[in-house]
């Protein structure tokens, strides 16, 4: 079957008009669309979520002096040690599909990965602040930050294999330190957790502060691709 220059002109206008519809197959003469702000909305809404499920387990002091602090100071910590890391994936994860120009069904199954393990985070931080960071919840929660950081490097890895080594992704991470070195300190702090709790949380804050220094990788690579 042929096509005439009307549809092939009328094909182009429409992605001209359109830019941020993403054509990622053709089947029978009809092309599938798309579109890569849906699968960030929705992993903003959830992102959200968590984060509010995680301050409703804040639990209000009975008194309102400083000892009716004492009582909920081990989750209040938990909570901004999740917080944070929290934070980190949401701006990891808002700078990658910056740069992601197309969006297929495994990368959307390698998101939905990811947020399974964040979603999990409520729960390990109100375990490990309402026992004081005990033995076996602070090991989970370090078991969840593992499996968390592995559902991002698939998702990453993911897009690469889509684009390209040459693409832009690719050339952003790069040897991608960090993202070989945090599964490290969680598989050295999920035993520690059983030894002394307080090293395991140490090396979670480690972490977390190796990541909130500002990572300008991809920001070079977008000034590169205007």
């Amino acid at each position: 079957m042929t096509v005439s220059p009307e549809a092939k002109s009328g094909e182009t206008d429409f992605f001209a008009r359109f830019p941020s519809v993403l054509r990622v197959g053709q089947l029978s003469g009809y092309y599938r669309f798309m579109e890569k702000n849906r699968l960030e909305a929705f992993s903003d809404g959830v992102i959200a979520i968590i984060i509010t499920i995680m301050v409703l387990e804040l639990k209000v002091p009975t008194h309102d002096g400083w000892e009716g602090l004492r009582p909920v100071l081990p989750v209040l910590c938990s909570y901004v040690l999740s917080f944070i890391y929290v934070g980190i994936y949401w701006n990891n994860h808002h700078h990658l599909f910056q740069i992601t120009k197309s969006v297929s069904g495994g990368i959307l199954w390698a998101n939905l990965h990811l947020l399974f393990w964040l979603s999990l985070f409520p729960f390990t931080t109100a375990w490990m602040g309402e026992n004081h960071l005990a033995k076996l919840p602070t090991a989970v929660y370090g078991f969840v930050l593992l499996m968390a950081a592995l559902a991002y490097y698939i998702l990453q890895n993911r897009i690469i294999a889509q684009e390209g080594r040459d693409s832009h992704l690719a050339k952003a991470v790069g040897v991608d330190w960090k993202g070989k070195l945090s599964p490290v300190f969680y598989l050295l702090a999920i035993p520690l957790a059983f030894v002394n709790p307080l090293i395991s949380s140490g090396l979670y804050i480690v972490v977390a502060l190796i990541w909130l220094v500002p990572d300008p990788r991809i920001e070079r690579e977008l000034v590169k691709e205007e």
